[in-house]
């Protein structure tokens, strides 16, 4: 899935690898939900996305009532992949959209660090059943 640089707080193009289970579940939901151009749609504006502080006033509604926010998940993402060290950081930055501090790296490093074979999506696909087979 591409997110247009339009719509990135940086005004780049940022690219998110789905996996399967993903994709499955985003067509499901389109079959709910098929005639929004938004899987979440903004309930009064439907044809704008659902805003930041739906996301936060749905964690309020689940007992998540300061104690987690949306963009905390990204910290908690952040953390676990650095260290369970089968991502090298540059991959996980690239993902949570992450802007190379250094002006001279950036400027000649455009990697997106994406996956290159289908081993590497199965490494990726095992670490996830690992994680979730633990909860």
């Amino acid at each position: 899935m591409e997110i247009p640089a339009e719509r990135m707080k940086m005004g780049r193009d940022h690219i998110v690898p789905l996996s399967q289970q993903a994709v499955a579940a985003f067509q499901e939901l389109h079959q709910l939900n098929g005639h929004w151009d938004f899987v979440f749609p903004n309930p009064h504006k439907p044809m704008k996305y659902m805003s930041e502080n739906a996301v936060l006033y749905a964690l309020y509604r689940m007992g998540y009532h300061s104690r987690a926010t949306g963009h905390g998940f990204r910290h908690t993402a952040s953390t676990i992949l650095n260290e369970s060290g089968l991502f090298p950081s540059d991959v996980i930055e690239r993902q949570l959209a992450h802007v190379q501090g250094n002006k001279v790296r950036s400027v000649y490093n455009h990697a997106e660090y994406m996956p290159e074979t289908p081993e590497d999506d199965a490494m990726v696909a095992d670490y996830i059943d690992k994680v979730a087979a633990k909860k």
